[in-house]
């Protein structure tokens, strides 16, 4: 049976809503469901969140031609790829390690997502994922985009694969942030338990407060506070701000916190609660993905950008 943990109860009752959350339980399974597998079986593009071999939290992405994440049983989720060479979480995959990893699969054209968590352990270069966690989610904020495109060998083969590391923002990572409408946020339990979500909303939501802050506002969602109720009991956090028309992919890692302070909450036209994230390290990877999408339709719950 599904269950919350002590950080998750602990932010449904601050925000008095625990009585939603306990509905809201209903959508955390532990097998895929028919109607998902397929979903999942569509789907050229899978974000994966955990913690690198120092304990730092990243979230990163894979990708490849749909059918390259199936469902063999209702417990196990194999994907055909593996992480870049590059990326911040590809050492923990190593052969014989059994990672907790989080997953969130979303279709843009559709505004459809799901998230999967469990242990992974690969096995050359498939990843099975032992599952733990199956979670519905609602399409809100999920901005539309269309045309996936898949360039194997393709104009990015010409390109050189480039890395640029940090502990701060450059001017040019914090307008790639300021003109954001999606990223995601990957976040752990206290015991380890990893997972990857979705934010989203207007051009200008994610605040830039200094090279190495930021703030975004928490809307309305589900009442589960997964993300929020990780933070609670470990504030470690990471973040991929994706690229979708270039592939380029901006990768953060840093501890983040829960603002509860009404008047500086009011001043967010949406907000529920505020969000600030401190970074400690940046890995941008440009030519990271071959896929390219359509300029997005916004999500009609959308607050205004504050």
């Amino acid at each position: 049976m599904a269950t919350y943990h002590s950080g998750e109860t602990a932010v449904q009752e601050r925000a008095g809503l625990t009585t939603e959350a306990g509905y809201a339980l209903g959508g955390i399974g532990a097998t895929v469901p028919p109607v998902a597998r397929e979903f999942l079986a569509e789907q050229p593009l899978i974000v994966l969140g955990g913690a690198d071999l120092t304990g730092r939290i990243w979230a990163t992405q894979m990708t490849g031609a749909p059918g390259f994440i199936r469902v063999p049983d209702p417990r196990t989720v194999t994907i055909d790829a593996l992480p870049l060479p590059e990326d911040p979480l590809a050492d923990i995959l190593a052969p014989g390690s059994r990672p907790r990893i989080g997953m969130i699969a979303i279709e843009p054209a559709t505004r459809r997502r799901m998230r999967i968590n469990g242990r992974a352990r690969r096995e050359g270069d498939v990843l099975h994922v032992d599952l733990d966690q199956v979670i519905a989610n609602c399409p809100k904020y999920l901005q539309k985009r269309d045309h996936v495109e898949i360039r194997p060998g393709g104009d990015d083969a010409a390109l050189p694969r480039t890395v640029v590391g940090g502990t701060e923002l450059t001017p040019a990572q914090q307008r790639t942030v300021r003109e954001a409408d999606t990223f995601f946020v990957a976040t752990a339990s206290d015991q380890g338990d990893a997972d990857a979500s979705h934010r989203g909303g207007n051009p200008g939501f994610v605040q830039v407060l200094s090279p190495s802050l930021l703030r975004w506002p928490d809307y309305i969602g589900n009442a589960m506070f997964l993300t929020l109720g990780n933070l609670l009991v470990n504030p470690a956090a990471g973040i991929l701000v994706p690229d979708w028309e270039t592939g380029s992919t901006l990768h953060l890692s840093g501890t983040a916190r829960t603002v509860w302070d009404p008047e500086e909450i009011a001043r967010v036209p949406g907000a529920q609660r505020l969000v600030e994230f401190t970074v400690e390290a940046v890995r941008e990877i440009t030519a990271a993905s071959p896929l390219r999408w359509s300029s997005p339709a916004y999500s009609r719950f959308n607050p205004p950008a504050g």
